[in-house]
Protein backbone atom coordinates (compact mmCIF):
# COMPACT_ATOMS: atom_id res chain seq x y z
CA UNK A 1 0.00 0.00 0.00
CA UNK A 2 2.86 2.36 0.85
CA UNK A 3 4.35 1.89 -2.62
CA UNK A 4 1.00 2.57 -4.26
CA UNK A 5 0.42 5.78 -2.29
CA UNK A 6 3.97 7.02 -2.95
CA UNK A 7 3.69 6.15 -6.66
CA UNK A 8 0.43 8.10 -6.96
CA UNK A 9 2.05 11.09 -5.26
CA UNK A 10 4.92 11.02 -7.76
CA UNK A 11 2.60 10.75 -10.76
CA UNK A 12 0.53 13.71 -9.61
CA UNK A 13 3.65 15.89 -9.66
CA UNK A 14 3.74 15.89 -13.46
CA UNK A 15 0.07 16.71 -14.05
CA UNK A 16 0.45 20.52 -13.70
CA UNK A 17 3.16 20.39 -16.36
CA UNK A 18 0.87 18.56 -18.78
CA UNK A 19 -2.31 20.55 -18.15
CA UNK A 20 -1.67 24.18 -17.11
CA UNK A 21 -5.25 24.97 -16.13
CA UNK A 22 -5.87 26.49 -12.69
CA UNK A 23 -8.32 23.73 -11.71
CA UNK A 24 -5.79 20.99 -12.42
CA UNK A 25 -3.07 22.87 -10.52
CA UNK A 26 -5.20 23.32 -7.40
CA UNK A 27 -6.59 19.79 -7.65
CA UNK A 28 -3.17 18.19 -7.82
CA UNK A 29 -2.00 20.39 -4.92
CA UNK A 30 -4.76 19.18 -2.61
CA UNK A 31 -4.34 15.57 -3.73
CA UNK A 32 -0.58 15.84 -2.97
CA UNK A 33 -1.33 17.16 0.50
CA UNK A 34 -3.90 14.41 1.15
CA UNK A 35 -1.48 11.71 -0.02
CA UNK A 36 1.27 13.23 2.13
CA UNK A 37 -1.02 13.14 5.18
CA UNK A 38 -1.90 9.52 4.40
CA UNK A 39 1.79 8.58 4.17
CA UNK A 40 2.54 10.35 7.49
CA UNK A 41 -0.39 8.51 9.10
CA UNK A 42 0.78 5.15 7.76
CA UNK A 43 4.34 5.78 8.96
CA UNK A 44 3.25 6.82 12.44
CA UNK A 45 0.90 3.86 12.79
CA UNK A 46 3.49 1.40 11.54
CA UNK A 47 6.58 2.62 13.41
CA UNK A 48 4.95 4.43 16.36
CA UNK A 49 7.72 7.03 16.96
CA UNK A 50 8.39 8.04 20.56
CA UNK A 51 8.31 11.72 19.53
CA UNK A 52 5.22 12.11 17.28
CA UNK A 53 4.60 15.84 17.83
CA UNK A 54 6.96 17.04 15.03
CA UNK A 55 5.11 14.84 12.54
CA UNK A 56 1.78 16.34 13.63
CA UNK A 57 3.29 19.80 13.15
CA UNK A 58 4.50 18.90 9.65
CA UNK A 59 1.02 17.62 8.81
CA UNK A 60 -0.51 20.90 9.99
CA UNK A 61 2.10 22.82 7.99
CA UNK A 62 1.18 20.92 4.82
CA UNK A 63 -2.49 21.82 5.26
CA UNK A 64 -1.70 25.49 5.91
CA UNK A 65 0.66 25.69 2.94
CA UNK A 66 -2.06 24.20 0.75
CA UNK A 67 -4.69 26.68 1.97
CA UNK A 68 -2.33 29.63 1.57
CA UNK A 69 -1.32 28.54 -1.93
CA UNK A 70 -4.96 27.99 -2.93
CA UNK A 71 -5.91 31.48 -1.75
CA UNK A 72 -2.95 32.88 -3.62
CA UNK A 73 -4.04 31.24 -6.87
CA UNK A 74 -7.74 31.97 -6.50
CA UNK A 75 -7.20 35.63 -5.67
CA UNK A 76 -6.55 37.99 -8.53
CA UNK A 77 -4.27 40.05 -6.31
CA UNK A 78 -0.77 38.72 -6.05
CA UNK A 79 -0.28 40.16 -2.56
CA UNK A 80 -3.35 38.88 -0.84
CA UNK A 81 -2.59 39.10 2.94
CA UNK A 82 -4.42 35.96 4.06
CA UNK A 83 -2.49 33.55 1.86
CA UNK A 84 0.73 34.90 3.39
CA UNK A 85 -0.70 34.46 6.89
CA UNK A 86 -1.43 30.80 6.23
CA UNK A 87 2.02 30.35 4.67
CA UNK A 88 3.74 32.01 7.64
CA UNK A 89 1.75 29.83 10.02
CA UNK A 90 2.92 26.79 8.08
CA UNK A 91 6.52 27.91 8.38
CA UNK A 92 6.06 28.35 12.13
CA UNK A 93 4.91 24.74 12.36
CA UNK A 94 7.92 23.58 10.31
CA UNK A 95 10.27 25.63 12.50
CA UNK A 96 8.71 24.21 15.67
CA UNK A 97 9.15 20.65 14.34
CA UNK A 98 12.80 21.33 13.51
CA UNK A 99 13.35 22.84 16.98
CA UNK A 100 11.83 19.78 18.66
CA UNK A 101 14.19 17.54 16.68
CA UNK A 102 17.19 19.70 17.57
CA UNK A 103 16.45 20.21 21.27
CA UNK A 104 17.63 16.79 22.56
CA UNK A 105 21.04 17.22 20.96
CA UNK A 106 23.92 18.09 23.28
CA UNK A 107 27.34 19.37 22.40
CA UNK A 108 30.06 20.95 24.50
CA UNK A 109 31.15 23.05 21.50
CA UNK A 110 27.65 23.91 20.35
CA UNK A 111 28.43 27.66 20.52
CA UNK A 112 30.73 27.31 17.51
CA UNK A 113 28.06 25.45 15.58
CA UNK A 114 25.46 28.06 16.48
CA UNK A 115 27.86 30.77 15.30
CA UNK A 116 28.36 29.04 11.95
CA UNK A 117 24.62 28.61 11.46
CA UNK A 118 23.96 32.20 12.49
CA UNK A 119 26.48 33.53 9.98
CA UNK A 120 24.80 31.64 7.15
CA UNK A 121 21.42 32.92 8.35
CA UNK A 122 22.73 36.50 8.45
CA UNK A 123 23.94 36.14 4.88
CA UNK A 124 20.51 34.90 3.82
CA UNK A 125 18.85 37.78 5.67
CA UNK A 126 21.16 40.30 4.00
CA UNK A 127 20.27 38.98 0.55
CA UNK A 128 16.57 38.86 1.49
CA UNK A 129 16.59 42.50 2.48
CA UNK A 130 18.36 43.62 -0.67
CA UNK A 131 16.39 41.64 -3.24
CA UNK A 132 13.06 40.81 -1.53
CA UNK A 133 12.19 43.11 1.37
CA UNK A 134 13.48 46.46 0.14
CA UNK A 135 11.62 46.31 -3.24
CA UNK A 136 8.36 45.49 -1.43
CA UNK A 137 8.81 48.48 0.89
CA UNK A 138 9.50 50.74 -2.08
CA UNK A 139 6.36 49.60 -3.91
CA UNK A 140 4.04 49.84 -0.91
CA UNK A 141 2.19 53.01 0.03
CA UNK A 142 1.96 52.99 3.79
CA UNK A 143 1.95 50.08 6.19
CA UNK A 144 -0.70 47.47 5.42
CA UNK A 145 -1.25 43.87 6.48
CA UNK A 146 -0.20 42.71 3.03
CA UNK A 147 3.05 44.66 3.32
CA UNK A 148 3.81 43.24 6.77
CA UNK A 149 3.23 39.66 5.64
CA UNK A 150 5.23 40.20 2.46
CA UNK A 151 8.17 41.51 4.53
CA UNK A 152 7.85 38.80 7.19
CA UNK A 153 7.90 35.96 4.68
CA UNK A 154 11.57 36.38 3.56
CA UNK A 155 12.65 36.87 7.19
CA UNK A 156 10.96 33.62 8.22
CA UNK A 157 12.56 31.91 5.21
CA UNK A 158 16.01 33.08 6.37
CA UNK A 159 15.35 31.86 9.92
CA UNK A 160 14.11 28.50 8.67
CA UNK A 161 17.18 28.18 6.45
CA UNK A 162 19.33 28.82 9.54
CA UNK A 163 17.51 26.08 11.46
CA UNK A 164 17.92 23.62 8.60
CA UNK A 165 21.63 24.43 8.21
CA UNK A 166 22.21 24.09 11.96
CA UNK A 167 20.41 20.74 11.96
CA UNK A 168 22.54 19.52 9.06
CA UNK A 169 25.89 20.52 10.57
CA UNK A 170 25.04 19.06 13.98
CA UNK A 171 23.94 15.67 12.66
CA UNK A 172 26.39 13.00 13.73
CA UNK A 173 24.87 10.72 11.13
CA UNK A 174 22.24 11.42 8.50
CA UNK A 175 19.40 8.91 8.51
CA UNK A 176 17.41 8.54 5.30
CA UNK A 177 14.27 10.00 6.87
CA UNK A 178 16.19 13.03 8.11
CA UNK A 179 17.74 13.61 4.69
CA UNK A 180 14.32 13.54 3.07
CA UNK A 181 12.98 16.07 5.59
CA UNK A 182 15.94 18.39 4.93
CA UNK A 183 15.41 18.09 1.18
CA UNK A 184 11.68 18.76 1.56
CA UNK A 185 12.32 21.93 3.57
CA UNK A 186 14.83 23.20 1.03
CA UNK A 187 12.47 22.49 -1.86
CA UNK A 188 9.65 24.35 -0.12
CA UNK A 189 12.02 27.27 0.52
CA UNK A 190 12.87 27.35 -3.19
CA UNK A 191 9.17 27.50 -4.06
CA UNK A 192 8.60 30.30 -1.57
CA UNK A 193 11.61 32.16 -2.98
CA UNK A 194 9.96 32.14 -6.42
CA UNK A 195 6.81 33.65 -4.92
CA UNK A 196 8.82 36.29 -3.01
CA UNK A 197 10.66 37.27 -6.20
CA UNK A 198 7.33 37.79 -7.93
CA UNK A 199 6.06 39.83 -4.97
CA UNK A 200 9.18 42.01 -5.17
CA UNK A 201 8.68 42.44 -8.93
CA UNK A 202 12.06 40.88 -9.72
CA UNK A 203 10.80 37.93 -11.76
CA UNK A 204 7.66 36.34 -13.12
CA UNK A 205 6.99 32.62 -12.79
CA UNK A 206 4.01 30.63 -13.88
CA UNK A 207 1.66 29.67 -11.08
CA UNK A 208 1.89 26.03 -12.06
CA UNK A 209 5.69 26.16 -11.82
CA UNK A 210 5.38 27.63 -8.31
CA UNK A 211 3.18 24.73 -7.24
CA UNK A 212 5.69 22.06 -8.22
CA UNK A 213 8.17 22.69 -5.33
CA UNK A 214 5.33 22.62 -2.79
CA UNK A 215 3.95 19.34 -4.14
CA UNK A 216 7.44 17.83 -4.26
CA UNK A 217 8.10 18.99 -0.69
CA UNK A 218 4.89 17.40 0.59
CA UNK A 219 5.74 14.15 -1.22
CA UNK A 220 9.23 14.06 0.30
CA UNK A 221 7.83 14.62 3.81
CA UNK A 222 5.44 11.71 3.24
CA UNK A 223 8.32 9.53 2.00
CA UNK A 224 10.33 10.47 5.10
CA UNK A 225 7.45 9.28 7.31
CA UNK A 226 7.34 5.92 5.50
CA UNK A 227 11.03 5.16 6.09
CA UNK A 228 11.91 3.11 9.22
CA UNK A 229 14.48 5.68 10.36
CA UNK A 230 11.66 8.13 11.13
CA UNK A 231 11.48 6.64 14.65
CA UNK A 232 14.90 8.00 15.66
CA UNK A 233 14.14 11.62 14.80
CA UNK A 234 13.94 13.72 17.94
CA UNK A 235 15.69 11.16 20.13
CA UNK A 236 18.49 12.27 22.48
CA UNK A 237 22.02 11.91 21.23
CA UNK A 238 25.45 13.44 21.74
CA UNK A 239 26.51 15.46 18.72
CA UNK A 240 30.17 16.13 18.11
CA UNK A 241 31.50 19.00 16.06
CA UNK A 242 32.50 17.88 12.59
CA UNK A 243 32.67 19.02 9.00
CA UNK A 244 34.43 22.20 10.04
CA UNK A 245 35.97 22.67 6.59
CA UNK A 246 32.60 22.30 4.88
CA UNK A 247 31.06 24.89 7.20
CA UNK A 248 33.98 27.23 6.60
CA UNK A 249 33.51 26.85 2.84
CA UNK A 250 29.79 27.66 3.14
CA UNK A 251 30.58 30.75 5.22
CA UNK A 252 33.20 31.84 2.68
CA UNK A 253 30.60 31.60 -0.11
CA UNK A 254 28.17 33.63 2.01
CA UNK A 255 30.81 36.32 2.52
CA UNK A 256 31.65 36.48 -1.19
CA UNK A 257 27.99 36.81 -2.13
CA UNK A 258 27.33 39.31 0.66
CA UNK A 259 30.27 41.46 -0.48
CA UNK A 260 28.51 41.90 -3.84
CA UNK A 261 25.37 43.32 -2.21
CA UNK A 262 26.69 46.91 -1.93
CA UNK A 263 27.58 46.80 -5.63
CA UNK A 264 24.27 45.30 -6.76
CA UNK A 265 22.30 47.60 -4.47
CA UNK A 266 24.17 50.78 -5.30
CA UNK A 267 20.89 52.63 -5.79
CA UNK A 268 19.54 51.79 -2.31
CA UNK A 269 18.17 54.65 -0.27
CA UNK A 270 19.32 55.73 3.19
CA UNK A 271 17.25 53.19 5.15
CA UNK A 272 18.40 50.36 2.94
CA UNK A 273 22.01 51.38 3.30
CA UNK A 274 21.70 51.51 7.10
CA UNK A 275 20.14 48.04 7.25
CA UNK A 276 22.55 46.53 4.74
CA UNK A 277 25.57 48.09 6.45
CA UNK A 278 24.42 46.86 9.86
CA UNK A 279 23.83 43.32 8.63
CA UNK A 280 27.11 43.26 6.74
CA UNK A 281 29.02 44.59 9.76
CA UNK A 282 27.40 41.97 12.00
CA UNK A 283 28.25 39.27 9.47
CA UNK A 284 31.86 40.44 9.26
CA UNK A 285 32.15 40.59 13.07
CA UNK A 286 30.81 37.05 13.28
CA UNK A 287 33.35 35.83 10.74
CA UNK A 288 36.17 37.50 12.66
CA UNK A 289 34.91 35.93 15.89
CA UNK A 290 34.75 32.54 14.23
CA UNK A 291 38.30 32.96 12.91
CA UNK A 292 39.53 33.94 16.37
CA UNK A 293 37.85 30.92 17.96
CA UNK A 294 39.26 28.65 15.26
CA UNK A 295 42.78 30.01 15.85
CA UNK A 296 42.37 29.60 19.61
CA UNK A 297 41.08 26.06 19.17
CA UNK A 298 43.98 25.22 16.86
CA UNK A 299 46.51 26.65 19.31
CA UNK A 300 44.90 24.70 22.14
CA UNK A 301 45.12 21.50 20.10
CA UNK A 302 48.78 22.19 19.33
CA UNK A 303 49.53 22.76 23.02
CA UNK A 304 47.72 19.54 23.93
CA UNK A 305 49.61 17.60 21.27
CA UNK A 306 52.92 19.08 22.40
CA UNK A 307 52.14 18.26 26.04
CA UNK A 308 51.30 14.67 25.13
CA UNK A 309 54.50 14.40 23.10
CA UNK A 310 56.64 15.67 26.00
CA UNK A 311 54.97 14.12 29.04
CA UNK A 312 54.31 10.71 30.47
CA UNK A 313 50.53 10.24 30.59
CA UNK A 314 50.51 8.24 33.84
CA UNK A 315 52.57 10.61 35.97
CA UNK A 316 52.47 13.96 34.19
CA UNK A 317 56.26 14.15 34.36
CA UNK A 318 58.49 14.66 31.33
CA UNK A 319 59.16 11.59 29.22
CA UNK A 320 62.58 10.38 28.14
CA UNK A 321 62.63 12.34 24.87
CA UNK A 322 61.71 15.62 26.61
CA UNK A 323 64.33 14.99 29.30
CA UNK A 324 67.05 14.77 26.67
CA UNK A 325 65.98 18.20 25.42
CA UNK A 326 65.70 19.74 28.88
CA UNK A 327 69.29 20.99 29.00
CA UNK A 328 68.93 22.77 25.68
CA UNK A 329 65.51 24.17 26.62
CA UNK A 330 66.85 25.64 29.87
CA UNK A 331 70.22 26.66 28.46
CA UNK A 332 69.79 30.39 29.18
CA UNK A 333 68.41 29.91 32.71
CA UNK A 334 71.01 27.33 33.72
CA UNK A 335 74.00 28.94 31.99
CA UNK A 336 77.06 29.21 34.22
CA UNK A 337 75.62 26.95 36.96
CA UNK A 338 76.64 23.45 38.02
CA UNK A 339 74.24 20.66 37.12
CA UNK A 340 73.16 17.55 38.97
CA UNK A 341 71.25 14.58 37.59
CA UNK A 342 69.61 12.21 40.06
CA UNK A 343 68.65 8.77 38.73
CA UNK A 344 65.97 7.26 41.00
CA UNK A 345 64.87 3.62 41.07
CA UNK A 346 62.05 2.32 43.29
CA UNK A 347 63.11 -0.75 45.29
CA UNK A 348 60.31 -3.23 45.92
CA UNK A 349 58.14 -2.07 43.06
CA UNK A 350 58.19 -5.50 41.40
CA UNK A 351 56.87 -7.08 44.57
CA UNK A 352 53.94 -4.65 44.67
CA UNK A 353 53.22 -5.33 41.01
CA UNK A 354 53.31 -9.10 41.51
CA UNK A 355 51.19 -9.09 44.68
CA UNK A 356 48.50 -6.57 43.70
CA UNK A 357 48.57 -6.32 39.92
CA UNK A 358 49.61 -3.74 37.37
CA UNK A 359 46.77 -1.33 38.19
CA UNK A 360 48.03 -0.94 41.75
CA UNK A 361 51.58 -0.77 40.41
CA UNK A 362 50.56 2.15 38.19
CA UNK A 363 48.92 3.76 41.22
CA UNK A 364 52.21 3.47 43.11
CA UNK A 365 54.13 4.97 40.20
CA UNK A 366 51.73 7.94 40.02
CA UNK A 367 51.94 8.55 43.79
CA UNK A 368 55.73 8.35 43.74
CA UNK A 369 55.85 10.87 40.88
CA UNK A 370 53.60 13.23 42.85
CA UNK A 371 55.95 13.04 45.87
CA UNK A 372 58.98 13.73 43.67
CA UNK A 373 57.22 16.73 42.20
CA UNK A 374 56.48 18.11 45.66
CA UNK A 375 60.12 17.82 46.78
CA UNK A 376 61.89 19.38 43.80
CA UNK A 377 61.77 23.03 42.86
CA UNK A 378 59.43 24.40 40.25
CA UNK A 379 62.15 25.00 37.65
CA UNK A 380 63.80 21.61 38.10
CA UNK A 381 63.15 19.02 35.39
CA UNK A 382 61.60 15.75 36.56
CA UNK A 383 60.99 12.85 34.19
CA UNK A 384 59.83 9.27 34.23
CA UNK A 385 62.65 7.51 32.50
CA UNK A 386 60.88 4.19 32.19
CA UNK A 387 59.10 1.64 34.37
CA UNK A 388 59.83 2.56 38.00
CA UNK A 389 62.81 4.79 37.15
CA UNK A 390 62.73 8.57 37.53
CA UNK A 391 65.22 11.32 36.74
CA UNK A 392 65.63 14.79 38.24
CA UNK A 393 67.83 17.30 36.40
CA UNK A 394 68.52 20.55 38.25
CA UNK A 395 71.14 23.34 38.51
CA UNK A 396 72.63 22.14 41.82
CA UNK A 397 76.10 21.80 43.28
CA UNK A 398 77.06 18.60 45.12
CA UNK A 399 75.96 19.76 48.61
CA UNK A 400 72.51 20.79 47.36
CA UNK A 401 72.24 17.58 45.30
CA UNK A 402 73.00 15.55 48.44
CA UNK A 403 70.25 17.38 50.38
CA UNK A 404 67.77 16.80 47.56
CA UNK A 405 68.62 13.07 47.45
CA UNK A 406 68.07 12.76 51.20
CA UNK A 407 64.70 14.50 50.97
CA UNK A 408 63.66 12.25 48.09
CA UNK A 409 64.67 9.11 49.98
CA UNK A 410 62.77 10.31 53.04
CA UNK A 411 59.54 11.07 51.20
CA UNK A 412 59.65 7.89 49.10
CA UNK A 413 60.29 5.85 52.25
CA UNK A 414 57.01 6.89 53.82
CA UNK A 415 54.07 4.42 53.47
CA UNK A 416 51.90 4.69 50.36
CA UNK A 417 48.13 4.51 50.88
CA UNK A 418 47.02 2.62 47.78
CA UNK A 419 43.59 1.27 46.88
CA UNK A 420 44.63 -2.33 47.60
CA UNK A 421 46.71 -1.84 50.74
CA UNK A 422 49.28 0.32 52.48
CA UNK A 423 52.72 -0.45 51.08
CA UNK A 424 56.23 0.67 51.97
CA UNK A 425 59.07 0.85 49.51
CA UNK A 426 62.50 2.45 49.34
CA UNK A 427 64.61 3.95 46.59
CA UNK A 428 68.14 3.93 45.23
CA UNK A 429 69.57 7.13 43.77
CA UNK A 430 72.62 7.63 41.62
CA UNK A 431 73.91 11.19 41.24
CA UNK A 432 76.07 12.65 38.49
CA UNK A 433 77.30 16.24 38.64
CA UNK A 434 78.99 18.63 36.27
CA UNK A 435 80.61 21.86 37.34
CA UNK A 436 80.16 25.26 35.78
CA UNK A 437 83.59 24.78 34.21
CA UNK A 438 82.26 21.88 32.13
CA UNK A 439 79.73 23.57 29.82
CA UNK A 440 79.97 20.82 27.19
CA UNK A 441 78.55 18.12 29.45
CA UNK A 442 75.54 16.45 27.84
CA UNK A 443 72.47 14.86 29.36
CA UNK A 444 73.58 11.54 27.82
CA UNK A 445 76.82 11.62 29.80
CA UNK A 446 75.08 12.56 33.04
CA UNK A 447 72.50 9.81 32.53
CA UNK A 448 75.17 7.19 31.92
CA UNK A 449 77.10 8.16 35.03
CA UNK A 450 74.00 8.51 37.25
CA UNK A 451 72.61 5.17 36.03
CA UNK A 452 75.86 3.45 36.88
CA UNK A 453 75.87 5.09 40.33
CA UNK A 454 72.26 4.06 40.95
CA UNK A 455 73.02 0.38 40.34
CA UNK A 456 76.00 0.70 42.67
CA UNK A 457 73.79 2.24 45.35
CA UNK A 458 71.24 -0.56 44.89
CA UNK A 459 73.90 -3.29 45.06
CA UNK A 460 75.43 -1.99 48.27
CA UNK A 461 72.16 -0.67 49.82
CA UNK A 462 73.61 2.81 50.06
CA UNK A 463 70.43 4.80 49.45
CA UNK A 464 72.31 7.25 47.23
CA UNK A 465 75.84 7.73 45.92
CA UNK A 466 77.71 10.15 43.67
CA UNK A 467 79.38 8.82 40.56
CA UNK A 468 82.46 10.82 41.48
CA UNK A 469 82.78 8.83 44.73
CA UNK A 470 82.86 5.57 42.75
CA UNK A 471 85.46 6.98 40.42
CA UNK A 472 87.62 8.09 43.35
CA UNK A 473 87.61 4.62 44.83
CA UNK A 474 85.03 5.11 47.60
CA UNK A 475 82.41 2.65 46.38
CA UNK A 476 80.57 2.22 49.66
CA UNK A 477 80.19 5.79 50.84
CA UNK A 478 76.76 7.12 51.49
CA UNK A 479 74.03 6.72 54.11
CA UNK A 480 72.98 3.23 55.21
CA UNK A 481 69.84 4.17 57.08
CA UNK A 482 67.39 3.34 54.24
CA UNK A 483 66.73 -0.41 54.18
CA UNK A 484 66.46 -1.99 50.76
CA UNK A 485 63.91 -4.64 51.71
CA UNK A 486 60.38 -3.37 51.15
CA UNK A 487 57.57 -4.08 53.55
CA UNK A 488 54.40 -4.84 51.64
Amino acid sequence: MCSVVFGCAVLILVLPLIDESRAVALGTLFVSVILSLIMIGIGMRRYRPSHPLPWYLLSAAAVQFAIGTALRHVSESQRHPFDDLFTLSGYCCVGAAAFLWLRPRHNSTDHDLLLDSGLIGLGALLLSWTFLISPVLHMSHGVHLATVTAVADPIVDALLLTVVVHSVITSARSETSLRLVYLAMLVILVGDLAYNLETAGSAVFGRQIQLLPLQLGFTLIGAAALHPTMVVLGGPRDIHAHRSRQRASAIAIVMIVASLVPVVGSSLDTLDRIVVSSLFATLLSGVLLRSERAIERSARSERRAQYQADHDMLTGLLNRAALLRALHRNRERWAGQPLALLFIDLDGFKRVNDNYGHAVGDELIANAAARIRRVIRRDDAAARYGGDEFVVLAPLAQPQARQLAERLLATLGEPFELSAAEVCIAASIGIACSSAREPDTTVYELLREADSAMYHAKEYSLGYIFHDDIRRGRPETGPRTWHRESAV
